[in-house]
């Protein structure tokens, strides 16, 4: 079961949301907003010129083109809107490891970054959504932009477990095609699957003008491998127990490991898809504001 500790820290909260989210590519929205629209209005930035039909407004002919050419086109502006974000939360079995290094397991840190996110989307009046996934699809909430809604999302959250397998691969093409308007893909996951799998999910979804982001949620055991005597290791996901010796495979697991990191790393740098390591034993805040801060 979820844990009943809070997702939200008001103190939190207060000091991050002076840096908003932005969509860094154009975004389809419902309202008019702070990110570039694909569609053109008359608003702010000049985007390119088209020529003149019957009925157009006359205050945006450009006479100058019509002084050097003697024809009559409009000045066409790039119209702002609002952004929708989706986060897309892993609740596979291995997100629910836990280290003795670590304050908590991998699914409540993902998920109070997943809340976190949300309040401040939803706090510069964008919409946001959620998905949580396992192999399959547990839970959907459609994206919406009031206040209101963070009540719901929050609540999808905390009753949340870790129990299936994981298929993060195959949920990233599912979620590329039901994902209609381009928007921001937010994942949170230890990516406890098959690298091209992922890759190719995470290509899907830019294929489709996302903007993504993978949050990558690891405990420091994962990533340092301190095991000194000999250990049970539990399987998960279906995977067996085994009792080893952990200082006879520590050097081979950390250079395969390494491996895996790479490998995701070079798969988002190659999409152009923001890469956030998070590790379950470090400051949710500094690591959220580093982020945030940079992307602005």
């Amino acid at each position: 079961m979820a844990e009943t500790q809070p997702l939200l820290d008001t103190d939190m909260l207060a000091r991050l949301r002076v840096l908003p989210l932005r969509a860094r590519r154009m975004a389809e929205g419902y309202t008019s907003g702070v990110h570039r629209s694909p569609f053109h209005g008359f608003s702010i930035e000049f985007a390119e010129h088209r020529e003149y039909a019957p009925g157009d407004d006359l205050r945006y002919l450009d006479w100058k083109v019509f002084g050097r050419t003697d024809k009559y086109y409009l000045k066409q502006f790039e119209e702002e809107t609002n952004l929708v974000c989706h986060l897309v939360l892993d609740a596979s079995e291995s997100m629910g490891y836990r280290s003795d290094a670590a304050p908590m397991s991998k699914l409540d840190y993902a998920r109070r970054a997943a809340a976190t996110l949300a309040y401040l989307i939803l706090h510069q009046q964008d919409s946001v959504g959620l998905v949580v996934a396992d192999a399959e699809i547990r839970s959907m909430v459609r994206a919406g932009g009031n206040p209101s809604h963070l009540k719901d999302l929050l609540h999808v959250m905390e009753e949340t477990s870790a129990r299936r397998k994981t298929a993060i691969g195959p949920i990233l093409h599912d979620l590329a095609e039901r994902l209609k308007r381009r928007g921001i893909v937010v994942v949170l996951s230890d990516l406890f699957d098959d690298v091209d799998a992922i890759v190719a999910g995470l290509k899907h979804l830019r294929h489709r003008r996302h903007d993504v982001i993978l949050m990558h949620v690891l405990d420091p055991a994962e990533v340092e491998f301190p095991f000194e005597q000999t250990t049970l290791f539990r399987g998960l996901e279906n995977l067996p127990d085994a009792l080893v010796e952990p200082r006879a495979l520590r050097e081979g697991y950390l250079a395969e490991f390494d491996r895996y990191l790479r490998r995701i790393q070079t798969g988002c740098r190659e999409l152009a898809i923001d890469y956030v390591p998070m590790r379950t034993d470090r400051s949710l805040e500094v690591t959220l504001a580093s982020y945030l801060g940079a992307r602005g």
